[in-house]
């Protein structure tokens, strides 16, 4: 299936409200859902129509803005391209929030992604779960995006038990110069990428590609169909060469204290 408005259904019907769902916390306020940490910003997200428009969105982007005004922490709102009330990213940047720019949503089927991709000698792929390993991928991903992400050592700590996540990590040179992981939406058919941010110097070796190899292999081995990935500029290019299907759009609108 490569048929977008099919994939995306797909998507929306099975796999979207993982976003929420996967955390036992989560609190629903009318079609809203709110996830407050204690280490990181919270976030908040809905299904694809919200049913709320006017003053009754307004007074719900409000609540969640108060919410966290009170815990004096930041928190994302994030939307899709396709979601409705269409005037929801208008009303948030009203609200004070800002955009951390947009997101392509691609979904590709993991076994068209599994073939074998050739790296250069003195490249390895390998999974971890180990502390030290997370530490490091933490520090090259700051490196990458060029924001701090140590966040990201912490939140895969919380994930070393959890079966659903799997991290891979590529090095080369004694140092990590690339991560990525996959995480399995428990009772459906997905696994979401995430990461694959690669040191400027190792670009262009194949090291995207093999980590996207390596993930639609275990996804594969764990009974998935679909990859969704949320690219950048940068990737989607590469993922599109190697046959996602753009469905939609991604932007999170961050509200700060």
């Amino acid at each position: 299936m490569t048929d977008a408005s099919a994939l995306l259904s797909a998507f929306d019907t099975q796999a979207r409200s993982a976003e929420w769902e996967a955390y036992p916390d989560a609190v629903q306020d009318s079609e809203v859902f709110r996830v407050a940490w204690d280490h990181r910003r919270g976030f908040v997200a809905g299904p694809p129509d919200l049913h709320l428009v006017g003053a009754e969105l307004d007074a719900a982007i409000a609540r969640q803005r108060d919410f966290f005004a009170a815990r004096g922490q930041a928190f994302e709102w994030k939307t899709w391209g396709h979601d409705r009330p269409a005037d929801l990213p208008e009303r948030l940047e009203a609200a004070g929030f800002v955009s951390e720019g947009r997101e392509t949503v691609l979904i590709g089927l993991a076994e068209e992604m599994a073939g074998p991709v050739r790296l250069e000698d003195g490249i390895l792929l390998r999974e971890t779960k180990e502390e030290a390993d997370l530490h490091r991928l933490a520090a090259t991903a700051t490196e990458v995006f060029g924001r701090n992400s140590t966040w990201l050592a912490d939140y895969l700590l919380e994930k070393q038990d959890d079966p659903n996540t799997v991290v891979v990590v590529a090095e080369a040179d004694g140092q990590v110069v690339s991560s990525a992981r996959l995480e399995i939406v428990p009772g459906t058919e997905f696994g979401g990428l995430w990461g694959g941010g690669t040191l400027a110097a190792w670009r262009g070796k194949g090291i995207y590609r093999a980590l996207v190899a390596h993930r639609a292999r275990v996804a594969i081995e764990r009974g998935l169909k679909y990859l969704q990935v949320d690219a950048t500029e940068d990737s989607r290019p590469i993922l599109e060469r190697l046959g996602f299907v753009v469905v939609t759009t991604t932007t999170g609108y961050v509200w700060k204290p």
